[in-house]
């Protein structure tokens, strides 16, 4: 019997100032979850999944408004409850897990005062019994160590165990349907495999009903009994999982499927080079200072003696868990942390011991794609002044009128339109500003780009996209790159060498193949042992 049937609904733009009223953002869709059920609603970011999902708890914003259909969740018609009642719905009945769990939980809150907020809403529970309840929780969330925790903020936890406590708060009432938003999306591939893990045994142990929201087709292949596709706010294909993997019917879940990196083909190597970048026993501490003197008393060692070396034309890749140290890495090579010891060197030069102003002529030639492209653009700018503002400062093109057909061919280039100059970043879609952030970088005419986590957000669609774009320009340019990411499902056709960091140290490198096929290290091997694989 389906715990939840979701029938005929639609979902509408409503009018306002900007925007065309009566615009039907998720057409009629239909689908149902039985208990113990695990169905993945899949497609990429826009297509209707998040606002199908808010519909179902009565959460979308005020500009939206259900247009059609009927949700029933254990025979209860959620339309026709009052507000009060539907309180009492959320959290007791279904629950929710967000892609983002930093921006989820309160950050002037403890781990204890958040968790327990929800059960004396819904339980009516205080003191010993409260306490007691939030520590198994935390334990049944796989938590150590849960008594010292309940005082914790948000930010003394990583990304895993916020996600953890996000999840302890959406079962603490016993819910019978888990509604989880991309609860995997911003995490590395251990961290995604413990959580998935933890999801499953959940819903084994409480036979939860779980509609999983993801674009992630190894994640699907991994989690889900049943597979539902959406494309622009339609459902194109239902299916068994088995099913649907072994015999996709719609061209758009074969698109999906077929746009998972194959982990069975490897570039070959560039020719060989005098290094363009070299890292020679690289070092970055940071001081652990305490007391009202602030007197140091230790060091944190991000980057603790790494070597390494990039040729022109080639791509290495940086590959390991969040506070692993590569991202401090990078933001030594562009001078953007000081060094604790070793050497750095670009194209011969020994660049570790510049001056901010003797480096600056290096801006142009080393340049850097960021994680997250919307905070590293200024809103306020357009996409003019935004790809000018380098050329600019660097003296790239002092000519307006030839700097105005550079930037042209520049969106063009990555994939844009003309008229796009005039917009502003909020006007772009993920990918496109991830392009925007690409034509930046080149627009000075780099020769080492480091691309820190540039694809970890994007639809899987939309990151081949925005590989293959990396490699053309690679191909054209003669670029090299430094790909920092935690991923190496992408690593196969992207990178030439790998090099594997842990705890501030690189564990292991060599060539793709070598590292993909034959690893050498346990910590390796239990990275690629994470990567979710589809069984095409």
């Amino acid at each position: 019997m389906e715990l939840l049937q979701v029938e005929n609904l639609s979902i509408e733009l409503l009018p306002g100032k900007y925007q065309q009223a009566g615009r039907l953002l998720v057409k009629p869709v239909s689908f149902s979850i039985r208990a113990g059920e695990i169905l993945a609603l899949v497609g990429e970011s826009g297509s209707g999944k998040s606002l199908t999902s808010l519909a179902l708890m009565r959460l979308l914003p005020e500009a939206l408004a259900i247009r059609s259909g009927r949700v029933q969740l254990a025979g209860t018609d959620v339309f026709n409850l009052t507000e009060a009642q539907m309180n009492s719905v959320r959290g007791r009945m279904a629950a929710m897990v967000f892609q983002e769990p930093q921006s989820s939980l309160n950050p002037v809150q403890t781990i204890e005062q958040q968790i327990g907020e929800v059960l004396r809403l819904h339980k009516g529970l205080s003191g010993a019994a409260l306490r007691e309840k939030i520590i198994s929780l935390l334990h049944e969330v796989g938590i150590n160590d849960a008594e010292q925790r309940l005082g914790w903020y948000p930010h003394q936890l990583s990304g895993g165990q916020k996600q953890r406590v996000v999840i302890a708060i959406a079962l603490a009432c016993e819910p019978q349907l888990l509604i989880a938003d991309e609860p995997t999306t911003a995490l590395d591939v251990t961290i995604q495999k413990q959580i998935l893990e933890l999801l499953n045994e959940l819903r084994r142990k409480r036979q939860l009903a779980v509609l999983l929201i993801t674009h992630d087709m190894g994640v699907v292949a991994q989690m889900a009994d049943r597979v539902a596709v959406m494309r622009y706010g339609e459902i194109v294909e239902q299916a068994v999982a088995r099913e649907f993997f072994a015999a996709p019917k719609h061209e758009y879940s074969r698109a999906l499927i077929h746009s998972l990196p194959d982990r069975r083909h490897f570039l070959s190597a560039p020719a060989q080079s005098e290094p363009l970048l070299q890292l020679k026993d690289v070092r970055v501490w940071f001081a652990q200072r305490k007391g009202i003197l602030q007197r140091v008393v230790g060091h944190t060692k991000a980057v603790d003696g790494i070597s390494l070396s990039i040729g022109r034309g080639e791509t290495l890749a940086l590959v390991g868990e969040s506070g692993s140290g590569k991202s401090t890495a990078g933001r030594a090579i562009l001078s953007l942390e000081p060094l604790a010891g070793g050497e750095l060197y670009f194209a011969g030069e020994r660049i570790d011991q510049l001056s901010q102003r003797q480096f600056l002529p290096l801006r142009k030639r080393i340049q850097v794609i960021f994680q997250d492209p919307f905070s590293s653009m200024n809103p306020r700018m357009n996409v003019r002044d935004i790809l000018a503002e380098g050329m600019i400062a660097l003296k790239v093109e002092p000519d307006a009128e030839k700097r105005e057909q550079r930037l042209q061919a520049l969106l063009q280039r990555v994939g844009l339109e003309v008229a796009h100059l005039d917009r502003f970043p909020h006007e772009f879609s993920g990918g496109q500003r991830q392009r925007l952030a690409i034509a930046r970088a080149i627009a000075v005419e780099p020769e080492l780009i480091i691309c820190d986590e540039p694809t970890s957000a994007l639809d899987v669609s939309i990151r081949g996209q925005v590989l293959q774009l990396l490699q053309e320009l690679q191909q054209e340019m003669g670029l090299s790159y430094l790909f920092i990411t935690h991923d190496l499902s992408i690593i196969p056709h992207l990178a030439h060498r790998v090099a594997v960091m842990k705890d501030g140290v690189i564990v292991e490198q060599g060539n793709t193949e070598q590292i993909m096929t034959a690893p050498q290290h346990d910590y390796t091997r239990s990275l690629l042992a994470s990567v979710p694989v589809s069984p095409v």
